[in-house]
């Protein structure tokens, strides 16, 4: 009985200390692993502007950091302050990853094809995989269990 109790003190624990700090839990980053038979590019992009790219070969993964490519990829350093306040408001300029899959057939729908910062934020996993029936990828995402 003792040990039932222990268990239940370290889960609560647990769980405060991930509720403590939201950002020290998202800190960590998100893995993005590659299940599909072909590489894949991820692209980081603001707006329709590619700003970097990072190849992945089936089988392998790349963590990624919202809070890096947030701080590093948003425009909010323009000396102009009302340009960096319009850049704020204008959803259309945050960035966020493309997922570039080079063996798509493009005349076919394709489920999704970015993450956005927030998946980034909220997930601790996401895995691409190939739709052989709808001929694209499919995205599928992990929670963060840490989260209460």
């Amino acid at each position: 009985m003792e040990g039932g109790g222990n268990f239940s003190l370290v889960s609560f624990v647990k769980c405060f200390n991930g509720c403590k700090d939201q950002t020290q839990v998202s800190s960590f980053g998100t893995r993005i692993w590659n299940f599909s038979d072909k590489s894949i590019e991820l692209q980081i992009r603001v707006g329709s502007i590619l700003k970097k790219v990072h190849t992945l070969k089936p089988g392998s993964s790349k963590r990624l950091n919202s809070k890096k490519i947030y701080k590093v990829y948003m425009p909010s350093n323009y000396k102009g302050g009302e340009k960096s306040l319009l850049y704020y408001y204008n959803e259309s300029c945050h960035p966020y990853i493309w997922i570039n899959d080079t063996g798509c057939d493009f005349s076919r729908m394709v489920k999704q094809q970015y993450i956005s910062l927030e998946d980034l934020r909220d997930c601790s996993e996401i895995r691409i995989f190939r739709d052989h029936q709808r001929g694209c990828i499919s995205v599928r995402k992990k929670p963060r269990t840490e989260l209460c």
